[in-house]
């Protein structure tokens, strides 16, 4: 049985003629104004989006459908000219939002893989041990490499990786430890990512929890611009946490984890730190999978941060030092006036709350 596949139609051939003329078929027929074939050809189609009275940014598109003829617009990410090179219908190919910049026309999707660029700062996962080098998920459509010269011995030892260290890699990373890093390089090739984490800002993280932000375009995400890692002060919070550490990888994962003074210091010991002995710094801890002792309100502050966070996610703000801030201090507001001196398990229990989710997402908004 032979199976024959048709080309699908222009989109001219399948507009009604009346659909211009704002006559009835029944005034066609009965001898009213005839339609130049010429001049149909300069209309608009009949689902144009982006015509020259019906433009709207964030339009939502689906794969498939079109997006505009009009030839003062250029094609962009997310979609094609499915006819021919020389056909001016512009087809989405990705569900999102359009977006013009100047007269370049894209669609963002609404939700995608990290597209890694150098300098970005990603937390991420160990998923394999290999010969000099662990391979990491960044959340990118290729794993990234960590090779051992990008990292710091303990003991600020500055030699040669030797085979004795390829022995011992798990005493600094297994499969399944986290980790802040930098990204150093994009392969020309395939287009993977090399980190680096010669840094004391970086290496393997705890001490805390970890919370994934999903979404590109219409939904929320992490702001490349902005500050990556600060410091927010929940000493006066419902519950008095302290200092909390936040770190927002630029690919959708955020660390939050009790604040450590060691890592973010200018000392080490009563040592001062420079180029020269950074390396001095990098003790056996540093590499060490037991986390410390950590407060029962510290715990439930880094608990109210992760809510925080999900409740700027579901409401598609992009997620940055600000609307973070801005987020905890509503949620501490709900939380003294709610809780009335009640009992602390009952602290929190306000942002499971739908009417609370929305009052934060308000006032982060609002500003």
């Amino acid at each position: 049985m032979v199976l024959i596949i048709l080309p699908p139609l222009a989109e001219s051939d399948t507009i009604p003629q009346n659909i211009y003329n704002g006559s009835s078929s029944d005034d066609s027929d009965s001898g009213g104004m005839d339609i130049d074939s010429d001049n149909l050809e300069n209309r608009p189609r009949k689902r144009v989006r982006l015509g020259k009275h019906s433009m709207t940014k964030g339009s939502i598109v689906v794969p498939g459908e079109p997006v505009t003829d009009e030839t003062q617009w250029m094609r962009g990410h997310g979609t094609t000219t499915l006819l021919s090179p020389s056909s001016t219908l512009i087809t989405a190919t990705l569900a999102g939002p359009i977006t013009p910049t100047n007269k370049l026309l894209s669609v963002l999707p609404i939700r995608a893989r990290y597209n890694p660029e150098v300098g970005d700062l990603v937390i991420s996962r160990i998923v394999s041990v290999e010969k000099s080098q662990w391979r990491v998920d960044v959340s990118a459509p290729l794993l990234a490499k960590l090779s051992m010269s990008s990292i710091n011995l303990p003991g600020g030892t500055l030699r040669r990786r030797t085979a004795n260290d390829e022995l011992q890699m798990r005493r600094y990373f297994q499969e399944g430890d986290l980790l802040v890093a930098e990204v150093q390089s994009i392969s020309s090739g395939d287009g993977s990512a090399t980190l680096h984490a010669r840094s004391l800002r970086y290496g393997k993280l705890r001490n805390g929890t970890f919370l994934a932000v999903s979404g590109t375009g219409g939904g929320g995400g992490i702001v490349r611009s902005r500050r990556q890692q600060f410091t927010l002060d929940t000493s006066s919070g419902a519950q008095g946490g302290g200092e909390v550490d936040v770190i927002l990888g630029v690919n959708g994962y955020v660390w939050l984890s009790k604040h450590i003074e060691e890592r973010s210091g200018s000392k080490a010991g009563g040592v001062d730190l420079g180029i020269s002995n950074l390396d001095e710094a990098v003790s056996a801890e540093a590499y060490s999978s037991q986390n410390d002792m950590i407060e029962e309100g510290t715990r439930r502050e880094i608990s109210r941060l992760c809510e925080v966070i999900k409740c700027l996610a579901e409401g598609a703000i992009r997620v940055d030092e600000e609307s973070v801030r801005r987020g905890y201090e509503v949620a501490v507001d709900l939380a003294l006036s709610r809780e009335g001196g009640g009992s602390l398990e009952a602290a929190g229990r306000e942002l499971l709350e739908a009417e609370s989710r929305r009052r934060i997402v308000d006032g982060v908004v609002a500003g």
